[in-house]
């Protein structure tokens, strides 16, 4: 009884000890009616002073805290600076030798995401039991730290024979997202030698092996799972879509309807997510109209999911209408339309719904403010790029993502001195950077300088990637560098790249074809083991741009026979080939394919290539006619084709009469006056180009100046002899 009555008045003591240092932080805590009751009820029966010095001090202090007290004193830890003072405390009084105390730190540093400090306490524990590994497992689980919940797990199996299946599911989450196979599968075997495992471990162990590319060992624990629930059927099905098999991830979800389970939201954005990878809209749609039907709400993932559907499938007006009916605009559905739309080709509408930023009441991220600079690039919009640089320096964004793209859109303006300040600012160059400064060189017509920082990329010991490849090789086609190009093609075949990547096989044919040698271009094409409708394109044009009609023809008869559906790109190089060969006939036959054969809207560029095909071929007035009756309006390329045509074949008063239509149409832009003083130079005819220059002036148009390039011996060329010996 005295030994009981010393520990009670001890744990008096302390209570009052840790109250008195409690209040200096909580100003507030003489208020809770706690403390009163259950201090004056313990002063009330033991009479105990205020200055109280336990007789049993040495001894009590390893006895533990009753549960009454860790609750209550834990409880006022509202921030992580109380907490290390009560810590702190505690180690004075040598009250963290409690098993339970202990474990209870480790749990508040980790809620307030202190990992660090929940380590060192737990390092501290002599003989941690089975709580006490579950609860840091727990929370380097909760806190994203999968990387060292395997080795805790390793550890705790050492020192105890039991576990659960909670530890079980965290420790498989880890294995999923480290993709650590090996981990996983013994793992496995642990399960199955403990037994009973849920239905939260089976579908553990389903992600696991999809994620470890083990799809079979998935679908294998999947059907041993005789309770299936919703999380099960949707970790299989995004095992199927993660693993290229987006295909078997629909089948399984019509099996899943057979077996009456209702989809959730997580499961739908998966089926949306596999119907993008599939380009298969119209069962996307239908997910879509099921989702309306069973009554789904739209969260931020199944959003996401639908508006890079519609986006991918080039319907942005269907994504807008999913965007425009949702009731609260968070920054994930935000910036999916913006990438939405400039990813179709509509920088104008990304530009827009951006700048209505305020209205919808949230703050750009990184990837927002990357994607807005590639809108600006697309438009060339130099004045709101730097307003946007502006806003991205005061929201203090730093990722990669945007120096990248911010060097991307200063080179497309051609801005090189401004792309090279931002280049040099980045302090950890890895090849996505490079790969920025070289492809916007080389795309702004500045080859010379792209060759030379793969020169100094190379120097920096830095791979290049495809990407790279395709921008030098477009750099080598732009200044008809044969030999260059010709020794990057043996540096893609020696890494590997031709047989991996059908976009560096499509540059390679591209440059070849650009430098005449259509030979090699149609060896490339025929070694391709896939080929996109780029890589069809390409080699349409090479056939074209060689004055050879019937081989862009036959190029194209055999997409056909391949049951592939030719599009706008396509009609446009095949189109282009006619007009380069003077196939009248077959131009018009191809013209009328786009509308009724392939339901497809002919675009500007297919009534440029028609102008072009007529005009060359001295049908001018039937050219002229087609002009007139064209249900689009025609740019400054539709009128320099017929403009050409006509200094061709010495008709300038056709000519005159389309300089008065696109005057009508455009008079305040210089390029249409450019074609103008073309024409009437053509005919000599000088004191017409002097007043239309004049009438420029009074107008304050300029005239964009020209520049020439002059073929040089590359062999003997400082930037082209060191990017070749890099090669």
């Amino acid at each position: 009884m005295a030994g009981n009555n010393d520990l009670n008045l001890y744990y008096i003591y302390v209570y009052k000890k840790m109250v008195k240092l409690i209040s200096q932080l909580h100003k507030n805590i003489c208020k809770k009616p706690f403390y009163f009751g259950w201090i004056n009820h313990c002063w009330a029966n033991h009479q105990l002073p205020l200055d109280y010095p336990p007789r049993a001090h040495v001894h009590l202090q390893n006895m533990p805290l009753p549960p009454i007290l860790h609750n209550f004193f834990y409880s006022l830890c509202d921030n992580i600076n109380t907490l290390m003072e009560m810590h702190a405390y505690l180690v004075v009084q040598g009250l963290t030798r409690d098993l339970s105390c202990s474990t209870k730190l480790v749990s508040l540093y980790g809620s307030f995401g202190r990992l660090d400090l929940a380590r060192l306490v737990f390092d501290t524990i002599p003989h941690p039991d089975f709580l006490s590994w579950k609860v840091i497992i727990r929370w380097y689980f909760l806190n994203g730290e999968f990387r060292d919940i395997v080795g805790f797990y390793n550890r705790m199996r050492v020192c105890l024979k039991e576990c659960d299946n909670v530890v079980f599911s965290h420790v498989l989450k880890a294995c999923s997202e480290s993709r650590n196979f090996d981990e996983g599968r013994k793992v496995h075997c642990q399960i199955v030698k403990f037994g009973n495992p849920d239905s939260f471990v089976f579908t553990g162990l389903v992600d696991m092996y999809a994620k470890c590319g083990e799809i079979e060992c998935s679908r294998s624990v999947f059907d041993e799972n005789l309770d299936r629930n919703v999380f099960s059927w949707s970790s299989m099905i995004a095992g199927y879509v993660q693993n290229n098999l987006a295909q078997d991830g629909l089948v399984l979800f019509n099996r899943m309807r057979k077996e009456l389970i209702d989809a959730n939201q997580i499961t739908l954005g998966i089926l949306v997510h596999a119907c993008t990878k599939l380009g298969a809209l119209h069962q996307g749609k239908w997910l879509h109209g099921y989702l309306i039907k069973c009554g789904i709400e739209l969260g931020p993932y199944l959003v996401t999911a639908l508006l890079d559907l519609y986006a991918k499938c080039g319907v942005v007006r269907d994504a807008r209408s999913v965007f425009d009916e949702l009731h609260g605009i968070d920054i994930v559905s935000w910036t999916a339309m913006i990438v939405g739309y400039t990813q179709n080709g509509c920088p104008e509408e990304a530009l827009k719904l951006f700048l209505q930023k305020e209205q919808v009441a949230v703050l750009p991220n990184d990837v927002t403010i990357a994607i807005v600079f590639s809108a600006c690039s697309q438009l060339l919009n130099l004045n709101l790029g730097r307003s946007i640089h502006g806003l991205s320096i005061k929201l203090g964004s730093r990722d990669p993502i945007v120096t990248n793209s911010l060097v991307d859109f200063y080179a497309k303006c051609q801005m090189n001195r401004d792309a090279c300040y931002v280049f040099e600012t980045i302090s950890d160059r890895d090849v996505v950077a490079w790969n920025s400064i070289i492809s916007g060189f080389s795309q702004n017509g500045s080859a010379y300088e792209a060759l030379e920082l793969f020169h100094q990329m190379r120097m920096g010991s830095v791979l290049p990637d495809a990407v790279t490849l395709v921008s030098v090789l477009s750099a080598c086609a732009s200044l008809n560098a044969l030999r260059v190009g010709s020794s990057f093609h043996a540096y893609t075949v020696k890494r590997g790249l031709l047989s991996s990547s059908v976009y560096v096989g499509t540059a390679l044919l591209t440059f070849y074809a650009k430098c005449g040698d259509a030979e090699s271009a149609r060896v490339i094409f025929d070694g391709m083991d896939q080929k996109s409708t780029v890589t069809w394109s390409a080699m349409i044009s090479g056939y074209g741009i060689q004055g050879n009609g019937r081989g862009s023809l036959s190029i194209f008869g055999e997409m056909l026979k391949a049951e592939l559906k030719p599009n706008e790109e396509i009609f446009t190089s095949i189109l282009s080939a006619c007009s380069h060969t003077g196939m009248i006939g077959e131009g018009w036959r191809l013209f009328t394919m786009i509308c009724q054969d392939y339901n497809l809207v002919p675009s500007t560029k297919h009534y440029t290539c028609m102008v072009d095909l007529l005009a060359r071929a001295g049908r001018l007035k039937e050219a002229l006619d087609f002009i007139q009756k064209m249900p689009v309006q025609p740019d400054v390329s539709l009128f320099g084709a017929f403009l050409h045509g006509c200094g061709l074949h010495s008709r300038f008063d056709l000519g005159e009469l389309a300089i008065k239509r696109m005057l009508e149409l455009h008079p305040g832009e210089a390029c249409y006056y450019v074609l103008m003083c073309n024409l009437y130079a053509s005919d000599a005819r000088w004191s017409k180009v002097k007043q239309v220059r004049e009438l420029m002036k009074q107008r304050g148009l300029m005239k964009t100046p020209g520049c020439s390039l002059m073929e040089m011996d590359v062999d003997h060329d400082f930037s082209f002899s060191r990017a070749a010996s890099l090669a």
